[in-house]
């Protein structure tokens, strides 16, 4: 099969199309016919290896899959043994091992049935930036109704899902982005837009609940703009150093949140079949519609990345493979 493979860590020169062995699905593991997959700055961190504390998991010196890509959509075609919910012929969605490939390995309870209405381009978007939005907003920030939520890095892969939930949870939302993508953020359904190349989120109003993806804010920052009793979710956030990236700030602020007013907390995403179930139900019932930028095939990955890693990427990008 096809896929896009790196053998070493680095910036998207280290990517190639090859040809590689198609994998075998294991226990509790079915085999996907990949239609398209995700990408988005989560691949980037895998790409480079950075920060250093990923390489823990995913190899120290090398890959441990030379594989790149998580999110997918496609049909199964082979089921492992002690899978029951899924066969042969089933559109499915969700997170794989190595996704950027004709063919890809995927855990059954990272799986969920494809959105009925939904292409397999729109799809295979949805799956970990998805995720990461509703686990923030829901577990996380306890978001409820009625509430201001302010989200910063709005017209990213993640923050473009978290307006559009955060609104269909009922709230108030700002979303902060660069001049050329608040239209993007307006259109995902924000009451309100911050230009951060222009003004601070931190000068005047004030949130229940703040929801933090991009950029690297300071706690001080961040609870300037809480109210008393609210709640700050650091869910990302570049710039943070090589080694870390940006995991001190969230130890700092939790380790500060027992001792004042606000509540400061991180986020740990978990990838399982029962949010996507949830995500699946938020788009058939169209308050949810993946924000794609752009669609590349495989042998435009690398390029893709490059664009991503330069920020001129909104929402997020998908790569079509068969």
């Amino acid at each position: 099969m096809r896929a896009v493979v790196r053998d070493r860590y680095g910036s998207a020169d280290v990517l190639r199309v090859a040809e590689i062995a198609r994998p075998t699905p294991g226990k509790g593991k079915v085999l996907v016919q990949v239609e398209a997959a995700g990408l988005d700055r989560g691949a980037w961190h895998l790409m480079t290896g950075k920060p250093y504390l990923l390489r823990l998991v995913f190899g120290l010196r090398r890959p441990r899959n030379p594989v790149l890509g998580g999110d997918l959509a496609g049909r199964v075609v082979g089921v492992g043994p002690g899978v029951t919910g899924f066969a042969e012929g089933d559109e499915v969605f969700g997170i794989g091992e190595g996704t950027f490939a004709e063919y890809a390995v995927a855990r059954a309870d990272k799986l969920a049935l494809k959105p009925a209405g939904l292409g397999f381009t729109e799809a295979a978007v949805l799956g970990i930036s998805g995720l990461t939005a509703l686990q923030a907003l829901r577990d996380s920030g306890k978001i409820k109704a009625g509430q201001k939520v302010l989200i910063t890095g709005a017209s990213g892969g993640v923050g473009s899902f978290a307006v559009q939930l955060a609104k269909a949870f009922g709230a108030e939302v700002t979303g902060t982005a660069s001049t050329a993508k608040l239209a993007l953020v307006q259109r995902l359904g924000a009451d309100h837009v911050i230009d951060y190349t222009r003004d601070d989120f931190a000068d005047g109003t004030q949130y229940d609940l703040i929801i933090d993806l991009a950029g690297n804010p300071s706690i001080s920052r961040l609870r300037r703009a809480l109210t008393k009793t609210g709640t700050a979710v650091i869910a990302g956030g570049e710039g943070g150093g090589s080694l870390g990236g940006g995991i001190d700030r969230q130890l700092r602020a939790q380790l500060l949140s027992p001792f004042i007013g606000q509540r400061l907390t991180g986020l740990l995403s978990q990838e399982k079949a029962a949010d996507l179930e949830v995500l699946r139900e938020l788009v058939e019932a169209g308050k949810v519609t993946p924000s794609i930028d752009s669609v590349v095939p495989l042998d435009k990955v690398q390029q893709a990345l490059s664009d991503l890693e330069a920020g001129r990427i909104s929402g997020k990008l998908a790569v079509t493979v068969s």
